[in-house]
């Protein structure tokens, strides 16, 4: 199949630096809702695949949701109506809904360069203070 073993490492070695390159790695954020905050484990990222592990604590006695909003505005600056954002007014670019206390969800998302506003947009939350920054780096 290939005329030399050395050409097999070659080709072997170059996949290997496609697949594990940093540029194509998926990047975690660990995204925790609180009763009165949603606090980031990183406020910044590099353009890509990024992966939010989202988790209700336990103590909260509420269920959340995330929802991640491009925009240049400030997090706790977004217009509310009826207690929630409206998010129809922005770049919605993902969410996860119904996380329970205590429960955990996956959200994956391709991110472009620029800034992010993260809320949680159940009835009342955001003015609880339930948002977060993200900038997301070329």
């Amino acid at each position: 199949m290939f005329s030399s073993p050395r050409t097999a490492v070659f080709l072997g070695v170059a996949a290997l630096g496609l697949v594990c390159s940093p540029g194509y790695a998926e990047q975690p954020i660990k995204a925790t809702l609180r009763t009165n905050t949603i606090q980031l484990d990183a406020n910044h990222v590099k353009a890509g695949t990024v992966t939010f592990e989202v988790s209700n604590a336990p103590d909260t006695g509420l269920t959340h949701e995330l929802v991640v909003l491009k925009t240049d505005l400030a997090a706790d600056k977004l217009p509310v109506k009826n207690g929630q954002v409206s998010e129809s007014q922005f770049k919605k670019m993902g969410e996860v809904e119904d996380i329970d206390p205590g429960k955990n969800k996956r959200l994956t998302l391709k991110l472009a360069p620029g800034r992010y506003v993260l809320i949680c947009n159940q009835p009342g939350h955001y003015a609880m203070g339930l948002h977060s920054s993200l900038l997301v780096t070329p």
